[in-house]
């Protein structure tokens, strides 16, 4: 079993940013971010592999940037020039090759003001 925790949400003005925090209880092959807005289904945001091979959303591409560190057993989300549309619960994610078992966190609000 996996525990993941997230950390680094609030409430920020349009174009700024905010820097989203995941910690797993053990080194996960892939992980990443999604996020749920109200009245929409949980999408995809970013997924980064233990070799640091990223993938994005095209809505955030150029905006967002995914990373992680191997030793902490953490991946971030760097989200700058937020917009409203950003606005969501975003959930940490961790899929695990070894297992076939995916994992997710409780989630992190963030709020993005016009």
């Amino acid at each position: 079993q996996v525990q993941l925790v997230e950390s680094g949400g609030g409430l920020v003005q349009a174009g700024g940013s905010l820097r989203l925090s995941c910690a797993a209880s053990r080194r996960i092959f892939s992980m990443g971010w999604y996020r749920q807005a109200p009245g929409k289904q949980r999408q995809l945001v970013a997924t980064i592999t233990s070799d640091s091979t990223s993938n994005y959303a095209d809505s955030v591409k150029g905006r967002f940037t995914i990373s992680r560190d191997n030793a902490k057993n953490t991946v971030y989300l760097q989200m700058n020039s937020l917009k409203p549309e950003d606005t969501a619960l975003y959930y940490c994610y961790a899929y695990s090759t070894l297992s076939r078992q995916a994992y997710w966190g409780q989630g992190t609000q963030v709020t993005v003001s016009s």
